[in-house]
């Protein structure tokens, strides 16, 4: 307990034999001490006796009398604790959500924010702003990131296999050095399809690992569409064929 000066006070705290009084008059105006920690400190020093109600002391020490209940019963918590009972999903119904977005990724399916707006109502049952996602997202940042992605036709997720690509290179690089074929014969024909309707490219929510590994870049969708599609074909030696348009 620290020590008051002796002008503090006009009249020092007094007992009688039944009851405690406190003192009545005003502090004084040039005390450096925190007024809510001196009347704790009051309080405490006289602990198992019979003690004058929080009002009293409120107003003689001049703080709040909620504020220096809530402080002298050990009440009040931090901005941080606040913070965390306030949070629409515990800290480890976050941790799943996060290994569920990563596990949506690894499928080829990485989420929209609708999506994981959609996820945390259903598991918080109860309704989630957009906001709410916006504050995931950043509590999340070390492994979520957002990315804009276009589709991917689920059968060219299939095909999509590096070690295939590699084994098909080495058989054609063979077959062109058995058979002598020179650069002028050597063509590179590729398409690109369209959507007929109306398509965008959309963000997704991906895990910083996967997509940093471009194990995963693209969402997955459903090809059955029609299609336009753009076909070019490049030679080796430079020449190359007018585009083609398929409908």
């Amino acid at each position: 307990m620290s020590v008051r000066n002796t002008t503090q006070f006009a009249t020092r705290p007094t007992r009688t034999r039944n009851q405690l009084i406190v003192p009545t008059s005003t502090r004084h105006n040039s005390t450096t001490i925190d007024p809510i920690q001196e009347a704790i400190e009051y309080l405490e020093s006289h602990e198992g006796e019979e003690q004058s109600s929080y009002r009293q002391v409120a107003k003689t020490f001049g703080v709040d009398r909620t504020t220096l209940a809530r402080k002298h019963r050990r009440e009040t918590v931090s901005h941080a604790e606040v913070g965390r009972q306030q949070q629409l999903l515990n800290p480890q119904q976050e941790y799943e959500l996060v290994v569920y977005i990563e596990r949506c990724t690894r499928r080829g399916l990485p989420p929209t924010r609708e999506m994981v707006q959609n996820f945390a109502e259903t598991i918080a049952k109860r309704e989630v702003s957009q906001s709410w996602v916006t504050r995931f997202l950043h509590r999340h940042s070390d492994e979520l990131t957002i990315k804009w992605s276009a589709g991917l036709d689920r059968d060219r997720h299939k095909a999509d296999s590096g070690e295939r690509y590699k084994l098909y290179f080495d058989m054609l690089h063979s077959k062109m050095r058995e058979y002598n074929v020179d650069a002028r014969n050597t063509y590179n024909m590729d398409e690109k399809g369209f959507f007929v309707g109306i398509t965008k490219r959309s963000k997704r929510v991906f895990t910083k690992a996967i997509w940093a590994s471009k194990e995963r870049t693209a969402a997955v969708q459903d090809g059955n569409r029609e299609w336009i599609t753009l076909i070019a074909c490049v030679c080796a030696s430079g020449d190359s064929l007018p585009p083609a348009l398929i409908y």
